[in-house]
């Protein structure tokens, strides 16, 4: 250590080290640590600044190193190929990772992004969301951990706590409800507090208890009135009085609408500051200082976050530098998430598909090029360039292209079955693809749904007229397998004229690989739905998206989309949340109604049961019971413990079992004691109410394979 750099010592608390720095910075030094441009939009990029998300310089006089910030959870983005030639391995989408329902895969995915971020000099990683998809059709789904709290939950902050053992700070976003991307710049999201606390902000919550992000990024839109990022409520209130928050609260891009507000109300770096109609934590931040309308203590505040979790995450003693990747080995982990996360739907017996297979008839999709990405922030340049990329128009075409990872699912599937013929129609002509069908043994069907950030699907229907295409397969060979590379949930109005169906997601850098391996039988599906799946969209609470319509642009009042009839209202307004915290589900289970898929479905080509169910009540619930793999296979099951609580059903727990043929096992699921309480305002905190709680075992939340009581004890916790 140097003695003229005390703050540099170890053996330091981060919070002693960080004040002990912020005690040499000046005033000017401060104001330059909370706010920070887009470096490609920089006229003159600074030597320190790599090009990426977003930048804020650092301090060299004392050690404090530039915040170099890279998008985001699923790889390493190349906004606009800012960087000529740089690829990243990409990640299966979030609801892939979801559908694996295993927290040690989140951790090692995490690790293995944070490990690529800091390989091209990021320390900064702009990943774990854990928005819920209360919006089936959000076009960011993709990129989330379904619509469960306890499963986002968990997932993402094991995520992040991967993420962070390469020595970077990841970020959890977008704090909170930014439930859909349809005017998400101005849509106020209302939802009473209780609510609210028991869905969304439980979600985080317990992503911040596992993954303790070096900082929380703040949502786009309003929340109960106020802006998510001058949110007093949201900020102070509940994520660092009620959580005790210690990281830093970022904006997000172009979501600063005010200096002394924001800052007092707990923003701290303000991001991406060319997006914002000023450089609100620039001089008028200083000014605001000056005068006194924010304190200066409150600045050393802000700063004091920041630098904390700079120590906290090992930023500041183990800068960031340029090495070698080895993407063979993250490609591998990419590949695993992917096997783990395709869920089985439908299988009348015709998967896997048998040695004795003579002719494979490999239709749409662009299986040929590879498999579909989402857009937006998120977007990952492969490794070497993309399979195909496809330009669109609106606005999410200024940072979106249709992009295809190139890891064909054509060539995967003609490697793994040598004595096959495998042919391939584009599905264009869906007349000539139903005659590429007849002639086959077994068709196998791409179907594929783009979504992406900035704007919504208009619906839960495959574009481009698939649905027929795939009704016409089927009727000409019933031996049909329907694959969906999709964004979210999808209807199906053919399902009961195919026989099979595998949800791969986005399936990320070996997509194509980990599907073939699945439907060849290499592989045994594992995946479970993070989500339900509607029958219709009148299931929905809202079956429109508010701001979204349909028709013609209207000058001064709408916005435009990727779709040429479809807009955005450019206004503000509210959107009234009446679900409340019975978010997919839970909102399925209170309106009587059945899902086309529920949450929590999965096949197997093993089959599993249960018996011997047991429970322990008290101050929380205990399940314990054994799961047996009756089948001729290795498989693993997920068993899903529920609990029926205030009237409606909730997932309080969840193992995920790796079991051979014949094999059992005894399992335990203790559940988190907030899942069994109602979150009251005026406690304020949690209130488990004394009595008796109804309690199901089984592989979805539709199906009962063990049901008993048991009896909680009356307790309180804090928010």
């Amino acid at each position: 250590m140097k003695t003229d750099r005390p703050w540099m010592d170890t053996s330091l608390s981060a919070d002693a080290r960080a004040d002990l720095l912020i005690e040499q910075l000046t005033l000017d030094e401060m104001i330059s640590l909370v706010h920070g441009p887009m470096p490609a939009l920089l006229a003159e990029r600074p030597a320190d600044a790599e090009l990426g998300a977003g930048y804020i310089p650092g301090v060299p006089r004392l050690g404090i190193p530039a915040l170099n910030e890279s998008d985001a959870s699923l790889g390493i983005a190349n906004p606009r190929r800012v960087r000529p030639g740089d690829g990243a391995t990409g990640l299966p989408s979030g609801l892939s990772l979801a559908s694996g329902w295993d927290p040690e895969l989140a951790f090692a995915c995490g690790a293995m992004v944070g490990s690529e971020a800091r390989d091209k000099g990021f320390n900064v990683l702009l990943g774990g969301g854990a928005n819920l998809a209360r919006e089936p059709r959000c076009g960011r789904n993709f990129e989330y951990l379904g619509e469960d709290p306890l499963l986002a939950g968990v997932l993402a902050g094991e995520a992040i706590r991967g993420a962070q053992t390469n020595n970077i700070v990841c970020t959890l976003k977008h704090f909170a409800l930014n439930d859909q991307e349809t005017c998400r710049h101005v849509v106020d999201a209302r939802i009473e507090e209780g609510p609210l606390r028991e869905s969304d902000l439980l979600a985080f919550q317990i992503a911040i208890e596992i993954g303790d992000p070096g900082s929380v990024m703040c949502a786009y839109n309003r929340v109960n009135g106020e802006w998510a990022g001058e949110n007093p409520f949201l900020l102070t209130d509940v994520l660092r009085r009620d959580w005790g928050y210690r990281g830093w609260v970022m904006s997000d891009w172009g979501a600063v609408h005010s200096t002394a507000k924001a800052a007092l109300a707990g923003l701290d770096p303000e991001s991406g500051e060319q997006l914002d109609k000023q450089v609100y934590f620039g001089a008028p931040l200083k000014e605001a200082v000056e005068q006194g309308e924010v304190p200066f203590e409150h600045l050393c505040l802000m700063v004091h976050r920041i630098l904390r979790s700079l120590f906290d995450k090992g930023v500041m003693d183990n800068p960031a530098a340029h090495r070698e990747t080895d993407y063979e080995a993250n490609a591998a982990i990419a590949q695993a998430a992917a096997e783990a996360g395709t869920v089985l739907l439908k299988n009348d017996g015709l998967l896997p598909l048998a040695p004795s297979t003579r002719r494979i008839a490999v239709i749409g999709g662009h299986a040929d090029a590879g498999v579909l990405s989402g857009g937006g922030s998120s977007q990952v340049i492969p490794v070497g360039g993309p399979g195909l990329e496809i330009e669109v128009a609106g606005m999410a075409g200024a940072f979106a292209k249709i992009t295809y990872h190139p890891s064909s699912p054509l060539s995967a599937l003609k490697a793994l079955t040598r004595n096959t013929e495998v042919v391939f129609h584009d599905g264009v002509d869906p007349d000539a693809a139903a005659e590429a069908a007849r002639q086959a043994d077994v068709a196998v069907v791409f179907a594929v749904q783009w979504a992406t950030e900035a704007e919504d699907l208009p619906n839960l229907s495959l574009p481009d007229d698939q649905d027929d295409l795939i009704a016409r397969v089927a009727a000409a060979n019933p031996r049909t397998v329907v694959v969906l590379e999709t964004g979210t949930a999808v209807l199906m109005p053919w399902l009961d004229d195919v026989q099979a169906v595998l949800s791969a997601w986005y399936p990320g850098t070996r997509g194509g690989e980990a599907i073939a391996r699945i439907l060849v039988g290499d592989v045994n599906p594992s995946g479970r739905l993070p989500v339900s799946f509607p029958a219709s969209v009148d299931q929905l609470v809202r079956p429109e998206i508010p701001g979204q319509i349909f028709g013609p642009p209207v000058e001064g009042q709408t916005l435009p989309t990727t779709r040429p009839d479809i807009q955005q209202h450019k206004g503000r307004f509210s959107v009234e949340h009446p679900e409340g915290a019975d978010v997919g589900y839970r909102w399925f289970d209170l309106q009587g109604t059945k899902p086309l898929f529920p949450f929590g479905f999965g096949l197997s080509y093993s089959r599993f049961g249960y018996e011997g169910l047991e429970l322990q009540g008290g101050d929380t619930v205990v399940a314990s019971f054994e799961v047996r793999n009756l089948g001729d296979r290795a498989g693993i099951e997920t068993a899903q413990v529920y609990a029926r609580i205030a009237g409606g059903q909730r997932l309080i727990g969840w193992t995920r079992v790796a079991l051979e043929a014949g094999e059992s096992r005894q399992v335990s699921v203790t559940a988190d004691p907030r899942l069994l309480a109602t979150y009251r305002v005026e406690i304020p905190g949690w209130e488990i109410e004394a009595g008796a709680v109804s309690v199901t075992v089984g592989p979805d939340s539709a199906t009962v394979a063990l049901s008993g009581e048991v009896a909680l004890s009356a307790r309180t916790l804090k928010p």
